[in-house]
C-alpha cells in the first residue's frame, strides 16, 4: 500500500485546510485509516481514525469538535477538513493505514498502523 498525502500550507488562526490521503496498491483489506501530526520536538500524537467498513470516526480530544475526517471509498481517499485552526495544530501530518487485524487494537498508537503517507506540513500563524 502507498499512502500520499497531500494539502498542508500556511494559513492564519482561525482558518481551514483540508488535508487528502490517497491509497494505491494493494489497499484490501484496510480496516482503518488515520492520521497522526507530529510537531517539532514532541512524539507523533493521534488525531482522527475512520472505520474504513462501515465509517465509525474517531477524535482525538484536542481536535473534537473542529477537524471531520471522512472517506471515499470508490477513490481509496480519506481526507481531514480542519477547521478553526490554531498555532497548536502546526505540525506535520501523517496518514496511515491498518490493514492487519490485531489481538488488541487501541486505534491511537502509531505502532497499530502498517502503512504511512510522507507527511503534509500545517502550519497555522497566530
Amino acid at each position: 500500500v502507498q499512502l500520499q498525502a497531500s494539502g498542508g500550507g500556511l494559513v492564519q488562526a482561525g482558518g481551514s485546510l483540508r488535508l487528502s490521503c490517497a491509497a494505491s496498491g494493494r489497499t484490501y483489506p484496510t480496516y482503518f485509516m488515520a492520521w497522526f501530526r507530529q510537531a517539532p520536538g514532541k512524539e507523533r500524537e493521534f488525531v482522527s481514525r475512520i472505520n474504513w467498513n462501515d465509517g465509525r470516526t474517531y477524535y482525538a480530544d484536542s481536535v473534537n469538535g473542529r477537524f471531520t475526517i471522512s472517506r471515499d471509498n470508490a477513490e481509496n481517499t480519506v481526507y481531514l477538513q480542519m477547521n478553526s485552526l490554531k498555532p497548536e495544530d502546526t505540525a506535520v501530518y501523517y496518514c496511515a493505514a491498518n490493514t492487519r487485524k490485531r489481538s488488541s487494537f487501541t486505534g491511537d498508537a502509531y505502532h497499530e498502523y502498517d502503512y504511512w503517507g510522507q507527511g503534509t506540513q500545517v502550519t497555522v500563524s497566530s
